[in-house]
């Protein structure tokens, strides 16, 4: 029995974003496709809503991939693919597999040599990448620092001496709610003359994206609570 293609659907960064999000091609697969693996049921449903789904939300099959699930079997999640159905995995926002626990399920469709197919559309650290005028030959992205303020501190150093000692830019995050308190020690544990490209909410209604030198930085005032934001230091 032939297996199915599982397809990589990105999902909108931001509110109002749909437009600047998705391609005809997306929209054509959406419309193909009835079976999806979500990371969020409610932002799934919402945006193929405003993506143009043409059809009945309620033939739609829904295999809920959240947090509390990630420990059960793979094999309920794949019963479609391996009979011949096509399906879609969807990450809560962004494209799935970047800084996504959707990995996981993509890695599983390569062991059971099932087709994967990603589509275009936004990731917030290549989107904030591109906008930095930083290395893009070179760079690592290191997820979450500590949450302990001395540990937090010596890791900060230590990417910035990454970014001096290869020329690699260091891109990072935190939850939104802790992002003022990131920022702020990103600008005590680094040297004036290192640069900072902080790239918030990007392709939202009000986008930030701005380098400077740490220099310049401690003299700007900017609240980044509760607002999704990409971090990349550069030498």
């Amino acid at each position: 029995m032939s297996k199915g293609t599982l397809f990589l659907i990105p999902v909108p960064l931001a509110e109002n974003a749909s437009a600047k999000s998705y391609t005809p091609y997306l929209l054509d697969t959406i419309n193909a496709l009835d079976t999806y693996i979500v990371e969020n049921e409610k932002t799934a449903r919402k945006f193929l809503k405003e993506a143009g789904l043409q059809k009945p939300q309620s033939e739609l099959k829904i295999h809920d991939y959240g947090k509390h699930k990630r420990n059960d079997s793979m094999v309920p999640y794949f019963k479609e693919l391996m009979t011949g159905k096509d399906v879609g995995l969807m990450s809560e926002a962004g494209s799935p597999g970047i800084a996504d626990p959707g990995a996981d399920v993509v890695a599983e469709a390569h062991k059971r040599g099932i087709k994967v197919v990603p589509l275009v559309g936004p990731s917030s650290i290549l989107l904030a990448l591109m906008a930095s005028g930083f290395n893009g030959q070179s760079f690592t992205f290191h997820g979450y620092l500590p949450i302990d303020k001395t540990e937090r501190g010596k890791r900060i150093k230590e990417l910035e001496q990454l970014a001096i000692k290869n020329k690699q830019t260091q891109l990072f995050i935190e939850t939104p709610f802790r992002n003022n308190h990131l920022y702020e020690d990103i600008l005590k544990n680094t040297a004036a003359q290192t640069l900072l490209c902080v790239a918030c909410n990007i392709t939202g209604e009000d986008e930030m994206i701005k380098t400077m030198s740490i220099g310049q930085w401690r003299q700007e005032r900017i609240d980044l609570h509760k607002k999704p934001t990409i971090f990349l230091l550069y030498r």
